[in-house]
């Protein structure tokens, strides 16, 4: 399976702001983006002229980014918001955010999506009692998401049940992090989703 291998705190500083992708460094003093906020690259600290173009593709590369996919299934999820009814932007982030690793994340029981996603992966986490092991598995209403009982003990899960209520959980999940358990009320509406993303300069980039 592809994946990015990269610097992710390069990402950030590409996009001139923290896109949280690596868990608690970037709340510490230790977030280069704190240390050098512009730019990586012998150029970074130069002044881009930003077409209209170029705020779109910014843009796009920072939702994906902060979401952890790359381009072809980033365009491949367009595709899909682009046939359902509603907003095409409202449809993209909320298949974004219905994404399995992101489910885990949001609901505290991972430091990062990165992180969410390596637990996925490792066979940790059941959705309605099945074991799934793909990240970008969506979850649908009242599904019941857990950790499975033989991995309830490893240090992530001791962590997040120590930390639980640190983190401000959506409304349309509800977690329970003495069960290790999330449920999901409802599909999210925009206004419940905080990612920073101008969703509508993405619609306009891919519409062209």
């Amino acid at each position: 399976m592809a994946r990015y291998t990269g610097a992710d705190c390069k990402r950030c500083r590409r996009e001139k702001q923290k896109l949280f992708l690596k868990g608690s460094k970037c709340e510490s003093a230790k977030c280069p983006i704190e240390i050098r906020p512009y730019p990586p690259g012998e150029h970074g600290r130069g002044r881009t002229k930003d077409s209209e173009y170029l705020l779109q593709l910014r843009e796009k590369q920072k939702c994906a980014r902060i979401y952890g996919v790359l381009e072809k299934q980033f365009v491949n999820y367009y595709k899909e918001a682009n046939q359902k009814t509603g907003k095409t932007g409202e449809n993209l982030l909320r298949i974004l955010e219905t994404r399995l690793d992101n489910v885990v994340y949001r609901a505290g029981f991972a430091k990062s999506r990165d992180h969410a996603r390596q637990l996925v992966r490792h066979g940790h986490i059941t959705v309605n009692g099945r074991k799934t092991d793909i990240p970008s598995a969506r979850v649908a209403v009242s599904d019941i998401v857990e950790v499975r009982e033989s991995s309830r003990n490893l240090t992530p899960f001791a962590v997040a049940q120590g930390e639980a209520g640190d983190k401000t959980v959506p409304a349309w999940l509800e977690a329970n992090a003495g069960k290790l358990r999330i449920l999901v009320h409802s599909l999210p509406e925009r206004q419940v989703i905080d990612t920073q993303v101008q969703e509508q300069l993405i619609v306009e980039l891919y519409s062209k």
